[in-house]
Formats: C-alpha cells, structure tokens, sequence
C-alpha cells in the first residue's frame, strides 16, 4: 500500500508557502503507474527519501519539470507540506 496526501492548493512555490496536506486513504501499489488523460492530478515521477520522525518526513519529488525538496510535517491532527530553502541542483548543475 501507499501512503498518501492530497494537497487541494497543490505543491508550494516558496519557503515561505505551507499547504495544507490532508492524508486520505492509502492507494494500492497499482497506482504507481496511474496517469490520468489530462495531465490535472497525476504526474509520472519518483520519490525519494531523506530523513523520518514521527513529526516530520523529508523528501525530494522527481517529475517532469525537474526535482523539488519538501517536509511534511504533522501539526496536532494535521499535516502542512514546505518546501524546504535547500533545494538540490537540477539535472544540469543549476
């Protein structure tokens, strides 16, 4: 199964933009290879990993447009996602 989140006003653009991030019901692992017609919910991408807790999760998404850095962070009974200031160089070193 995968755990999952909707952000309803999608991925922050800046550090100093947290989205609300809403778990919703775990996806089968068939999802992974979801793609929708128009390209508005889902995106062909991987994930990657860098540090857990029980508060917080760091980690890169890779998508077509490039990769981008994010925590998600439990606040009481709710999650918020950040787009952390470190971000990684892109495919091209910048």
């Amino acid at each position: 199964m995968l755990r999952s989140w909707a952000v309803p006003r999608g991925l922050p653009d800046s550090p100093s933009d947290n989205r609300l991030a809403i778990a919703v019901p775990d996806h089968d692992l068939a999802h992974l290879t979801y793609e929708d017609v128009d390209k508005s919910i889902a995106d062909i991408g991987t994930w990657e990993e860098h540090d857990r807790t029980d508060r917080r999760m760091l980690f890169t998404l890779h998508g077509r447009t490039g990769r981008r850095r994010y925590a998600l962070i439990r606040t009481g009974e709710g999650w918020l996602l950040h787009l952390t200031k470190e971000q990684l160089p892109d495919d091209r070193g910048r």
